[in-house]
C-alpha cells in the first residue's frame, strides 16, 4: 500500500465501491452480492499475494456475480454487488468482527493485511464497508416507498474442500431466524434431487452480517445461498443455475406475496436443476 497520502487520496477519489443494478422498486425482490469480485482499488497493489491467489475463493467468490446478474435480469429485481476484493474488508461481517480484514486465509498469509492498525481499518471501513452497506439501506427504502416490502436474497459460494474436508452439498440455505422464505426454498430444490444444506456449509445466524444487520433487523423475508464452486466455474454453469433459481425462487417468491409478476421460463433452466 503506498504510503503517500496524496497518492492514496487520488486513488480512493476514482474507485467506485458500489456497483448497482436497477431494477423495478416494486419488484418485491433485492438480490445482493457481497463477494463480488477479486478486484483491489490500485493503491493497494495485490495485498503482496500472487494473481494464482486472487484467482482463489480466498479473494472472491467464483461465479457469484454472474448468478447476481443472471437473476436481477430474470427478476427485473435491483442488485446490489460490491467492487472489491473480500480481503480488502469483508462486508459479510459486523463493524467490530475481528475477520472484518483478514490477515489469513485458508493457510495463506495476506502480507498488506498482516500488520494492519486500527486506523487502517477504520479507513478501510469508512470508505469500503459503509458505501455497500448505505447502498443496501438506500435501496430498501426505495422498494419499500413504492411496492410491497422486499424479499433479499444474498449470492454467495463456497470451496469444495475446506481444510481437507470434501463438503458434499451442492447448495446450501443459510438463514438465522425468520425461516418463511428458507423453509420451502430448502424443500424446494431437495424436491430437485438436490444435496441441500441447511444453514451448510456456514450457520447464517453471525450477528452484524448483511443478512442480520441490513434484513433481518428491518423484518424482511431474506437468506444467503451458497452454491459449491466446482458447479459454477465456468459461465455457462453459473448461468445455467441462475436460471434454476430463478424457477424454483418465483413461486415461493408468489405465495410470500412479495413478489407478483410473470417470470418468464428460460428454456435452458426447465426441469431439474444441475445434479452433477
Amino acid at each position: 500500500m503506498s504510503a503517500n497520502p496524496q497518492m492514496s487520496s487520488r486513488a480512493d477519489s476514482a474507485f467506485t465501491p458500489v456497483e448497482s443494478i436497477a431494477g423495478r422498486l416494486d419488484a418485491g425482490l433485492l438480490l445482493l452480492c457481497d463477494h463480488a469480485t477479486n478486484a483491489l482499488p490500485a493503491d493497494y497493489g495485490t495485498l503482496g499475494l500472487s494473481p494464482e491467489d486472487l484467482a482463489t475463493h480466498i479473494a472472491y467468490d467464483i461465479g457469484a456475480a454472474a448468478i447476481t446478474r443472471r437473476l436481477a435480469a430474470r427478476f427485473g429485481a435491483p442488485a446490489v454487488l460490491t467492487r472489491f476484493s473480500r480481503l480488502l474488508i469483508d462486508v459479510n461481517r459486523g463493524a467490530d468482527d475481528p475477520t472484518l480484514v483478514m490477515r489469513l486465509s485458508d493457510s495463506r498469509i495476506i502480507p498488506g493485511n498482516a500488520r494492519i492498525d486500527a486506523a487502517e481499518i477504520d479507513r478501510r471501513r469508512r470508505l469500503y464497508w459503509r458505501p455497500y452497506r448505505d447502498a443496501i439501506a438506500a435501496q430498501i427504502s426505495a422498494m419499500l416507498a413504492v411496492g410491497p416490502p422486499p424479499a433479499a436474497v444474498g449470492i454467495h459460494t463456497f470451496t469444495p474442500v475446506w481444510k481437507g474436508a470434501p463438503r458434499p452439498w451442492q447448495i446450501g440455505i443459510l438463514w438465522d431466524g425468520d425461516p418463511r422464505f428458507a423453509s420451502p426454498l430448502i424443500a424446494a430444490l431437495a424436491a430437485q434431487g438436490l444435496d441441500v444444506g441447511d444453514n451448510e456449509p456456514y450457520a447464517g445466524a453471525l450477528p452484524g452480517d448483511t443478512l442480520d444487520a441490513e434484513i433481518t433487523r428491518r423484518g424482511l423475508a431474506g437468506l444467503l445461498i451458497e452454491i459449491r464452486q466446482d458447479l459454477v466455474a465456468e459461465p455457462a454453469q453459473a448461468l445455467h443455475w441462475a436460471d434454476c433459481l430463478a424457477d424454483v425462487i418465483k413461486p415461493i417468491l408468489d405465495r410470500l406475496n412479495v413478489h407478483q409478476v410473470d417470470l418468464p421460463l428460460a428454456a435452458a433452466a426447465r426441469g431439474a436443476c444441475d445434479r452433477s
